[in-house]
């Protein structure tokens, strides 16, 4: 009775929760109260993860929001958060009750005024100049008639028939448009894929490659231009073999793409001017240079043909030339057919004074004479060989009595012997080296043993890895994930979730400064 009267002790009628029953709670509120919301503030801490998650900070001068944007939400942002930059972003409210943490889900990110726009295009603009990129010696000169351009710029704007009706007006030329957004989140990539799809294609090919590219768009305001700002189109324009103008808005609009290409434009119709030049001026020229090289070569020959006029006055007649040679050949023919007849019978009496001699009774003597001469010479060529063949056969004989076996066999016998006696000699030391070298290697083996970190460790030391390197100070341990401790008997790992051993395996030998 005395139970039901007396009063309950303070806090006792008070609900229970549980800890998720709290966070649960907390994250509700928080999401139903914010919903979603737009932060303006200048970027702090930014961190890539390597799961592609971006985490950074969004600070006033007296607080700090967390901010996440998942790696699907990334490629979807018009501007990239950089650290020191004024933003505007917009997301929901959350929270993580797994550290009791709330932050900002950002899927939208603007930068804050046209000063931030600058100081950022400033800031990238003196890294690419850093690079080199922007240096007059690694632009390429314009080809004077290129065959094909390709433009890259939208189909829709009034900015390609510009180009067009230019380059119709000055020279026609073939051109390949590839369509582009040029302004919005997705400027940049389709640029910078355009950049390298051109450079990509084959000469000669089914679609040919360009000799020049043009990137075109008209005038706006430094946000609607921002694309063109963009790092990947500076490098993309860069890396292009393919000669680059840039005509990106009015005359007094600049982007980074301006100071990497190869020439820049005021305007997109100026471009074209550029890039080619006008049909009926060089056809002018072209006839003016006719004119010129047949005036030219009319004056040169007239010039020739007056000097050529001034050497002949200086040489002989023909005729006179002529007389003196005229006249031995008349004196020469006269006296060639005498001199033939002549000649003809002097060598008639020479053949009749031969043939005198050459009777057939002479010849048939003359003929028995050598007959005779070769009979005996055959008769004693027959003895004269044989002896020769018997004298040589009795030379080979005595020769082939000295070359017998026995000499050679001893001379063997010898070397064999001398042979073996090295083999073992050699066989000796090589053991003895090998029996030298394998006590050394014992030894430096032990010594290796006891200078190894595994005895260090045995004297109370241990080795602390975070995220698979060694961690040495107290800054990199923090902000490792996990730790993975190695102590002489084996290794454990302590993270987020508590401690648990791991099994003992062959440790790797740690770095320099990383024993404690």
């Amino acid at each position: 009775m005395s139970d039901l009267i007396d009063d309950p002790r303070p806090g006792q009628n008070m609900p229970e929760y549980t800890v998720s029953e709290v966070s649960g709670a907390v994250k509700k509120t928080l999401e139903d109260q914010f919903g979603r919301i737009r932060v303006r503030g200048e970027v702090g801490r930014v961190f890539t993860a390597r799961s592609g998650h971006l985490y950074y900070d969004v600070k006033d001068d007296r607080s700090v929001l967390a901010c996440t944007t998942w790696k699907g939400q990334v490629s979807q942002l018009s501007v990239v958060p950089e650290e020191g930059l004024e933003v505007i972003v917009t997301g929901r409210m959350t929270a993580f009750g797994g550290q009791s943490k709330y932050n900002l889900n950002v899927d939208e990110v603007t930068v804050a005024g046209e000063g931030a726009l600058m100081a950022m295009l400033e800031k990238r603009k003196k890294a690419l100049a850093a690079e080199g990129l922007f240096d007059p010696a690694r632009k390429k000169e314009l080809p004077y008639l290129p065959d094909i351009i390709g433009v890259i710029t939208s189909p829709s704007g009034a900015v390609i028939r510009d180009i067009l009706h230019r380059l119709r007006d000055r020279f026609p030329r073939k051109v390949l448009v590839w369509p582009v957004a040029v302004q919005g989140a997705a400027c940049a990539p389709e640029v910078a894929h355009a950049i390298a799809g051109f450079n990509a294609l084959s000469p000669g090919g089914a679609l040919p490659r360009p000799d020049l590219l043009i990137v075109a768009r008209g005038g706006g305001s430094i946000e609607d231009l921002w694309g063109f700002n963009e790092e990947i189109v500076a490098r993309a324009a860069a890396a292009s073999d393919i000669p680059l103008i840039s005509a990106v808005g009015h005359e007094t609009d600049t982007t980074l793409i301006d100071y990497v290409s190869d020439q820049r434009a005021p305007t997109p119709t100026a471009a074209a001017e550029i890039a080619v030049p006008v049909r009926l001026e060089l056809l002018g020229w072209v006839g003016d240079s006719q004119a010129r090289m047949t005036r030219a070569v009319s004056q040169r020959m007239q010039t020739r043909d007056q000097r050529l006029r001034d050497l002949a006055r200086a040489l002989p007649r023909p005729e006179n030339l002529l007389s003196g040679p005229t006249q031995r050949l008349d004196l020469m023919s006269d006296r060639l057919p005498r001199a033939l007849t002549r000649s003809v019978d002097l060598r008639r009496g020479r053949l009749i004074e031969s043939a005198a001699s050459l009777r057939p009774s002479l010849l048939s003597r003359a003929l028995a004479e050598q007959r005779r001469r070769f009979d005996q010479s055959a008769t004693r060529l027959a003895p004269g060989l044989s002896r020769v063949v018997e004298t040589k056969r009795e030379s080979l004989a005595r020769r082939a009595d000295r070359l017998t076996l026995k000499p050679i066999e001893r001379d063997l016998a010898v070397k064999q012997d001398q042979l073996e006696a090295l083999t073992r000699r050699l066989s000796n030391a090589g053991q003895a080296q090998v029996k030298d070298w394998r006590s050394r290697l014992t030894a430096l083996d032990r010594l290796r043993e006891t200078l190894g970190y595994k005895e260090t460790l045995k004297r109370g030391y241990a080795v602390v890895r975070g995220d698979g390197a060694v961690v040495t100070t107290q800054k990199a341990a923090q902000a490792a994930t996990a730790l993975e401790i190695e102590f002489a008997d084996g290794r454990m790992t302590v993270g987020a979730a508590g401690a648990k051993p791991v099994t003992k395996s062959k440790p790797k030998p740690p770095e320099q400064g990383s024993l404690f």
